[in-house]
């Protein structure tokens, strides 16, 4: 849906010229296509575009509704020019705007940091892939989002030079992200609802209804693999859809591995930016990692899906999912059988823990604080990750705290090791439950680690505390926390 920052599903009016026109007139170019006239271009921001050799990504943002979500599309810029000048967006719509603004994403992105540029197309058919001006709009940006509104159109693109121009944006090191059908698109197998949108109670009763329907072969971006991409996850919930998507991928051979992964962010402000490495980071609303990892028990036409043991990873605002290096441990599971899921599908308790035994040498959970977590009031929650975890953060200024919450039961000892950046000297601490001192590491000097542990005398909460003592910046302190 895209009233304002969402899209509707809806055609074009005989109107949409003149309000192109009169945003020309504010300050926007508007420029119709005469050789494919369903195309209408609006671009704000400077009218060239930015000249650059080389770019840093590729980055890309996946939403769980159709608005921009300023936190990862700021990420995904800074990741794009490494920190420096700017780049041109823009952005594919397959329906003009009905809110009261025909650019509500570009009016996102010309309100952040180093965007020069943001152009809406909106391209309603097929054949509009084919357009000199979208492909030059497209191929001279850095960032190319995708509008919510009707995946299906979005997939018709396949084969024309639109899927190449995208794809080239992404090759030199630019980005790509959309929300909603926007999300949907970016998979490397889209759920393109060509024929309806399906539910999870139809897809369930039968994966291979004929609202369940698939496109492959349209964008394989790097580390993303045998993906499907699902939207408004959790309010409509479509978890069992997404099962059925997973289980069909598997049985009808649509990824690489044998294997497919469903990616539900749920709407809201959920989104993840994934980075050149493959580590994608979420923010706002939750999102949920879906792995189905062997052939269904059933999956055939006309008769109801059984799976069992999906391994599902729920993610937090903060969390991180590495899908270059894809974990192995950290997730709950749950099973179809007849077509009747599980119940608690968006909650469950880690059947494996990713150290073996809470310490030792394996690869936990991640987390990226979140602010404010200046005080034990507002402390990022870490206690349901699992162990040994990394957690990533940077001391914004001289003043800055960052707390992080955590449960020990008796007997137990937590040890954390900080790496600091040579950017600022920050101090660690140990807190109970009161907020009172345990135990600290005061080493001194920017850049130089700090590392304590503590054995807990009862079962509690406890929080670790990392401080500036001189110096700050942006740059990112990793510290290490293992439970034995």
């Amino acid at each position: 849906m895209r009233p304002a920052l969402s899209r509707l599903r809806s055609t074009r009016s005989a109107a949409l010229l003149a309000l192109a026109l009169t945003a020309a007139g504010a300050g926007a170019v508007a420029s119709p296509q005469t050789a494919h006239a369903s195309v209408t271009r609006i671009r704000l921001g400077s009218s060239s575009d930015v000249s650059r050799t080389s770019w840093s990504g590729p980055a890309f943002t996946f939403n769980g509704d159709g608005a921009v979500v300023p936190a990862t599309a700021a990420k995904a810029i800074a990741a794009i020019t490494g920190g420096s000048g700017s780049i041109d967006v823009t952005v594919l719509a397959d329906s003009a705007s009905t809110g009261t603004s025909q650019t509500p994403e570009c009016d996102v992105f010309m309100g952040l940091s180093g965007v020069n540029s943001c152009t809406t197309d909106v391209v309603t058919s097929a054949a509009d892939g084919n357009s000199s001006q979208v492909n030059t709009d497209v191929r001279n940006a850095e960032f190319v989002y995708f509008a919510g509104g009707n995946q299906c159109v979005y997939a018709s693109w396949k084969g024309t030079a639109l899927q190449a121009s995208v794809q080239s944006v992404v090759a030199k090191g630019g980005g790509s992200g959309g929300g909603s059908a926007g999300h949907h698109i970016n998979s490397s197998v889209v759920y393109d609802a060509c024929t309806s949108s399906t539910d999870s109670a139809t897809a369930l009763a039968n994966p291979y209804d004929s609202s369940v329907t698939f496109t492959t072969g349209m964008f394989a971006w790097p580390n993303y693999a045998d993906t499907i991409n699902d939207s408004h996850f959790v309010t409509r919930d479509r978890m069992g859809r997404t099962m059925a998507f997973v289980a069909r991928a598997v049985k009808d051979g649509l990824t690489t591995s044998g294997k497919a992964w469903g990616v539900g962010v749920e709407q809201g402000g959920g989104s993840l930016f994934l980075d050149k490495n493959g580590l994608a980071t979420l923010s706002g609303a939750d999102a949920y990692v879906v792995l189905g990892d062997h052939q269904p028990e059933q999956a055939v036409p006309g008769r109801p899906l059984t799976y069992s043991n999906f391994k599902i990873w729920h993610l937090t605002a903060g969390q991180t999912f590495d899908f270059k290096n894809r974990p192995t441990c950290g997730y709950y599971t749950r099973s179809v059988t007849n077509g009747t899921p599980d119940a608690n599908l968006y909650s469950g308790t880690s059947v494996t823990d990713c150290s073996g035994g809470g310490g030792g040498t394996g690869t936990g959970s991640s987390y990226t604080e979140t602010e404010p977590n200046d005080g034990t009031g507002t402390a990022n929650d870490i206690t349901g990750l699992t162990y040994p975890a990394t957690v990533t953060g940077s001391m914004r200024s001289t003043s800055d705290r960052d707390y992080y919450r955590l449960s020990l039961t008796s007997g137990q000892t937590a040890t954390v090791t900080c790496t600091i950046p040579s950017a600022y000297d920050a101090d660690l601490y140990f807190l109970n439950a009161s907020g009172s001192t345990l135990t600290r590491s005061v080493n001194d000097g920017k850049g130089v680690g700090e590392s304590l542990s503590w054995t807990a005398t009862g079962s509690g909460t406890y929080y670790a505390d990392l401080e500036a003592y001189s110096g700050s910046g942006s740059a990112t302190y990793s510290c290490r926390v293992t439970k034995s």
